[in-house]
């Protein structure tokens, strides 16, 4: 089976190198590497270079770290773009207390490099579902993936039917809302991931988790492993620009 983790914040792993080393014999052909500020944005960029082929960089302003002069960040992030196979993570969050008006205007930023370059972007959506869905929307952007989606059903039904994908994480184990939106989406419209190196329970995650989300949600949709792997690796390939 070939899987790609569509998610993963490497440059925050204690052991990269044997992290990665992990990933490979679970199946990993690929990982997408999130940045969320300028600096994971420039470390995110020298993994792709050190392990080329196999980490796919993708920049972007998490909505935590939206406040102050972003301008340098920003104009990095145009700069590099062009480098990368996705913007992000971007988006909003309504769950912490930075300025929502900051963060949006922030999100329009990243989306405009992202119309501009053609790009497709992954999205950080918490509590602000309907938003970012009508940012993305408004702005006209082709490819999008709601990354580790919660929200409410109508609002996914939106996104499916805008050709949009959802993500599920090591959470649909136990998440009520997210399994429940995994259990609603058609395989055609989810990637996995593992938000690595997230704590699920407790325990920090790394990309070899994927092997794990691939058991879970096969037995949500009552496919085989193989079949899930197949089909969600080949949309990762699909909306990422990746050929595995």
């Amino acid at each position: 089976m070939r899987l790609i983790d569509t998610h993963a914040h490497i440059e925050e792993l204690a052991d990269i190198e044997q992290a990665l080393k992990r990933a490979k014999t679970k199946g990993l052909v690929a990982i997408v590497a999130v940045g969320s500020s300028p600096k994971a944005n420039m470390k995110t960029l020298a993994l792709a270079r050190e392990y080329s082929g196999f980490i796919y960089p993708a920049v972007g302003i998490h909505p935590s770290e939206a406040d102050g002069n972003l301008n340098e960040a920003v104009r990095f992030i145009s700069d590099n773009a062009g480098k990368c196979v996705a913007i992000g993570e971007v988006g909003l969050d309504y769950q912490i207390t930075t300025d929502r008006s900051r963060q949006k205007e922030v999100l329009e930023n990243m989306l405009e490099i992202a119309k501009r370059c053609d790009k497709p972007v992954s999205l950080h959506s918490r509590g602000a579902w309907d938003d970012v869905f009508s940012c993305v929307q408004y702005c006209g952007i082709r490819k999008s993936v709601f990354h580790w989606y919660s929200g409410p059903l109508g609002t996914l039904k939106r996104i499916i039917d805008n050709g949009y994908f959802i993500s599920a994480t090591p959470a649909v184990e136990y998440s009520l809302r997210h399994r429940e939106a995994i259990q609603k989406a058609p395989v055609e419209a989810i990637l996995l991931e593992t938000d690595a190196p997230v704590r699920y329970h407790g325990v920090p995650s790394e990309p070899s988790d994927m092997a794990k989300v691939l058991d879970i949600v096969a037995k949500l949709k009552g496919i085989s492993p193989s079949q899930l792997a197949d089909v969600t690796t080949g949309n990762a390939c699909k909306i990422f620009g990746i050929s595995h």
